[in-house]
């Protein structure tokens, strides 16, 4: 018996050699894995971000941030960083404007590739997604209760995650972790160089069937959002996604945001933050219900509350990674003050009325409780412009965590930022890089330096960008480039305005300018 014993044991022992040998030999192929039996070997008692058992096979192929768990600038270790950087090439890229809205209120980004001031309500993408990207054929569309019990992660993040997931749902969340000892500007550093989710979220509009979510997030052109999708903005070099968001579709009474439309929007900065980036959320254009601030104040400041208090909720166990902006470039009214009158009257009122609800905002988020008690914030300047933010008048809000930063946009010259046709105001201007041009740039990154950054106060650029259309494609790469490395080498994080398929192709998960996404990296190495 004994013998027979022995003999069994050997035997075993040398079919397991053999099962082993055969599965080292296709371990590189993720055709050969069952995605399900990855996420159910997890020990959620235990679950380390180094256990190679949960991580998405598929992606193994991609430039990971291997050290996305570390505080000391994970962002940069998975841009691939090429020194050969080509700003001046003849080479014009491949990308075609395939986003013709327009935005539908003045001097508003609120969803139009092409920023807008006239008032030209469009609505040209309009159900234009004819290919769906998203293919998570397996994915779960359950809950995600993953324990999360990395170090220092104090996020429960049990998310309902209502979309697709490229690695079933299995969301470690690997650098959610807790508010670390971080100043803001330090934050601002680590994030580098960003880029805007445009078109997206922030879709809105009476013509689109409210029946889902996905309605609204192809509804100006975007394909439905993948994790594959925003994991390449990560591997083209990007440290920060900024997520503009249009709370009102969806909403129920009271002001109450759509519990789908919640979780659609934290699943994706889940991914996000699962990619190595920082995420920053606003409450963006948002159909246009902040121009009735100056004549029913009370019910717009509920309204805005009642958002903030949501979202802060929903975030409040987060940790630095994800960011609040206070709003996009509504602050400001020309119905109170109309900036390009010459007159003074009414301005006072309408940068009171900014600073009032930027001060709200940051009261809202500091007791909502958990990690928003520390949670760094971004302020809107006054309507995001470089020049009336620097105004005397412009008041960044009392915080007693001092973790606040500053936000403005740069569509410098219009001329050339945002028309791709002549209008009644102006003619579109097809090319950019005069000495003049170059000047008139470092003149207002030198403004924002001096008003703030040397103050203190940290500065994003929270977008920046011009059309594709009818411009001079060296002059798109050389004005990109240059906000970016001005605006960088000051200390400040440059974040692109991008829609579907202008600078990032949504169908490939690549940049569309290889030239310029090098020249990206070279930047912020």
């Amino acid at each position: 018996m004994k013998m027979k014993k022995i003999l069994s044991l050997l035997i075993s022992a040398v079919m397991a050699m053999s099962v082993l040998t055969s599965c080292g030999k296709d371990s590189n192929d993720s055709s050969n894995l069952d995605s399900s039996n990855i996420s159910n070997s997890i020990d959620s008692s235990n679950n380390s971000i180094l256990d190679s058992s949960i991580i998405d096979i598929s992606d193994i192929g991609d430039s990971i941030d291997s050290d996305s768990n570390s505080n000391s600038n994970s962002k940069n270790s998975s841009k691939d960083i090429d020194s050969s950087e080509s700003v001046d090439s003849k080479e014009s890229t491949d990308s075609t404007d395939s986003n013709n809205n327009s935005s539908n209120s003045s001097n508003t980004s609120s969803g139009a590739n092409t920023k807008s001031n006239t008032n030209t309500s469009t609505n040209a993408n309009a159900n234009s997604n004819s290919k769906n990207t998203n293919n998570n054929t397996n994915s779960n569309t359950g809950t995600n209760n993953n324990s999360n019990t990395s170090n220092n992660n104090s996020g429960s993040n049990s998310n309902s995650n209502t979309g697709n997931s490229n690695n079933n749902n299995t969301n470690t969340n690997t650098n959610n972790k807790g508010m670390r000892n971080m100043t803001t500007a330090q934050i601002v550093d680590e994030m580098g160089i960003g880029i805007n989710l445009g078109n997206t979220f922030e879709s809105c509009g009476s013509w689109i069937n409210n029946s889902s979510v996905t309605n609204y997030e192809i509804g100006w052109g975007s394909p439905k959002i993948t994790q594959t999708l925003i994991k390449g903005y990560a591997n083209a070099g990007f440290g920060v996604l900024r997520i503009p968001v249009a709370w009102s579709n969806m909403m129920g009474n009271n002001y109450t945001i759509n519990k789908d439309y919640m979780a659609r929007v934290k699943q994706v900065c889940d991914w996000a933050i699962d990619s190595g980036m920082y995420v920053i959320v606003n409450v963006h254009w948002d159909s246009g219900w902040w121009e009735e601030f100056p004549t029913n104040k009370t019910e717009c400041m509920k309204k805005y509350t009642r958002i903030w208090e949501q979202v802060s909720a929903a975030f409040k166990d987060y940790g630095d990674y994800v960011m609040f902006e206070s709003l996009n470039e509504e602050g400001g009214w020309d119905s109170v003050w109309n900036r390009y009158s010459g007159s003074t009257n009414g301005k006072a009122t309408s940068y009171g009325l900014l600073n009032e609800i930027n001060q709200k905002f940051v009261d809202i988020v500091r007791g909502s409780g958990g990690n928003n008690s520390k949670r760094h914030l971004l302020i809107a300047g006054y309507v995001t412009d470089i020049s009336l933010t620097c105004d005397k008048l412009f008041v960044m809000p009392k915080d007693s965590q001092k973790r606040c930063a500053v936000s403005v946009h740069y569509y410098t010259p219009s001329t050339f930022c945002i028309l791709e046709k002549d209008e009644s105001w102006g003619k579109a201007r097809y090319d950019w890089g005069t000495q003049s041009d170059i000047n008139e740039l470092k003149k207002y990154m030198n403004l924002m330096k001096t008003n703030f950054v040397d103050k203190g106060i940290p500065v994003i650029i929270g977008e920046y960008g011009c059309p594709i259309k009818n411009k001079d494609p060296e002059s798109v790469r050389l004005f990109l480039t240059s906000v970016c490395r001005e605006a960088y080498s000051r200390g400040m994080c440059p974040v692109l305005w991008d829609t579907t398929n202008t600078f990032y192709n949504r169908n490939t998960y690549k940049m569309i300018d290889s030239q310029l996404e090098k020249a990206f990296k070279n930047i912020a190495k």
